[in-house]
């Protein structure tokens, strides 16, 4: 059963992935592609974080999110193995954008990156309202 403030960090983090998918939409539609490669990374990213709240993990570091994350929801079928592959692909795009010089992720990419973080939040939300959030039941 989670504890009201278990819940109120699984809706923060949630509202934290939202916001980022709409920063990121906002900068395809500003051509802004490398701040769309990171705002939709960090939308998967909170996302993950979100259902994660839920056990009482988190991680200073990405990959141990990640990690986790493969491992209890996604090896297990919780989610769809392709994800993983999502996962990867907007972890390194958003390395190699915000720390090489010069590394811009082609546009298609990131246009379909910018959806698969879509995709991957409606998910989350998905098995997120399928738990019982309410900490008094």
């Amino acid at each position: 059963m989670p504890s009201e403030n278990r819940v109120a960090l699984v809706q923060y983090r949630l509202e934290q992935s939202r916001e980022c998918l709409r920063d990121a939409i906002r900068d395809v539609d500003a051509e802004a592609y490398k701040a769309a490669a990171n705002r939709s990374y960090y939308c998967i990213f909170h996302a993950m974080r979100a259902v994660l709240a839920m056990d009482e993990f988190d991680s200073k570091k990405h990959s141990g999110v990640i990690s986790v994350f493969r491992q209890k929801y996604i090896k297990s079928g919780i989610f769809a193995a392709d994800f993983s592959d999502v996962i990867q692909r907007a972890f390194n795009n958003r390395g190699k954008s915000d720390y090489e010089d010069f590394f811009i992720v082609p546009i298609e990419l990131t246009k379909v990156q910018v959806e698969e973080a879509g995709s991957f939040l409606q998910e989350v939300e998905r098995y997120i309202s399928t738990l019982t959030l309410d900490p008094k039941t």
